[in-house]
């Protein structure tokens, strides 16, 4: 007897549908590593919201271009990064501004806290013990993270609290239908965050009816996007590099005072890129 199997689950939404899924006051990470593979497609349509989600706590390994713009419309009040600036190209500007004018509060943090914190929400506790920070001042700045003792070693040990995400959207080369996901080399924390993450949401340069191989399950991921040069003008290797023109040029708007004028030009739905 044939035993007809269910037809894998359609996870393809627009791309307002799914910027729409970002609520205030929650915890947004973004995938993605400097000034690669950024999903600032994603970004762009948050900011085009006629009610753009604010009071966000902003998650990622490292912040550039997408969480600049993020900041400079006010709608994060906390990083939660070991990095925050445009590499060669130098600091952010609209996140250095916040930061100065007490408008967005930092929560310090390195490789070592975030990769613990997560490591702690994948495994179901509430914390992960880590020599780490040891001997230095972060322990002062981060009253919250306390210290534990081994109980087999007898040693001292900080106690990274759990880090989770109510939503993750990361940028992709390819995704089929159900979701799953094809990344490249340089996967950052994308994987993790896809697991520690409440709602993950793939946007993909392409969008194809079957992956034969992928970075990331479908079982991982609830929405996918296409959303072609989703990352510009940061790249998206071996698709596109960066954009050094753009980026300069967005450089040269904050520096003028005309970040307002520059998030209303890219906020449309087909900027020219």
């Amino acid at each position: 007897m044939t035993v007809a199997r269910p037809s894998p689950p359609n996870r393809v939404l627009s791309l307002d549908e799914a910027a729409a899924l970002v609520r205030p006051g929650g915890t947004l990470a973004l995938g993605g590593n400097m000034l690669y593979r950024r999903p600032v497609a994603f970004v762009r349509a948050l900011l085009r919201r006629p009610d753009p989600p604010r009071d966000l706590t902003l998650l990622a390994i490292t912040a550039s271009y997408e969480s600049d713009l993020l900041v400079g419309a006010g709608l994060v009040s906390r990083t939660r990064t070991c990095y925050f600036g445009l590499e060669a190209f130098g600091f952010a500007p609209m996140f250095t501004a916040a930061v100065q004018a007490g408008r967005c509060t930092v929560i310090e943090e390195t490789e070592a806290s975030l990769a613990f914190g997560i490591r702690a929400r994948m495994a179901g506790v509430g914390f992960m013990p880590s020599p780490a920070w040891r001997g230095t001042d972060l322990l002062a700045l981060r009253p919250d993270v306390k210290t534990v003792v081994d109980p087999y070693s007898g040693e001292e040990l900080v106690a990274f609290p759990a880090i989770g995400c109510d939503v993750a959207v990361i940028h992709a080369l390819a995704a089929d239908r159900s979701g799953n996901v094809r990344l490249n080399k340089n996967l950052g924390i994308d994987l993790e965050l896809a697991v520690v993450a409440g709602t993950v949401i793939v946007t993909a340069e392409t969008v194809v009816d079957r992956l034969d191989e992928a970075d990331l399950p479908g079982a991982l991921v609830d929405v996918v996007v296409e959303t072609p040069r989703g990352a510009w003008p940061t790249s998206c290797y071996p698709r596109y590099p960066i954009d050094g023109d753009e980026l300069l040029r967005y450089l040269d708007a904050c520096t003028a005072g005309g970040f307002d004028d520059y998030r209303a030009a890219i906020s449309s739905p087909t900027p020219e890129n």
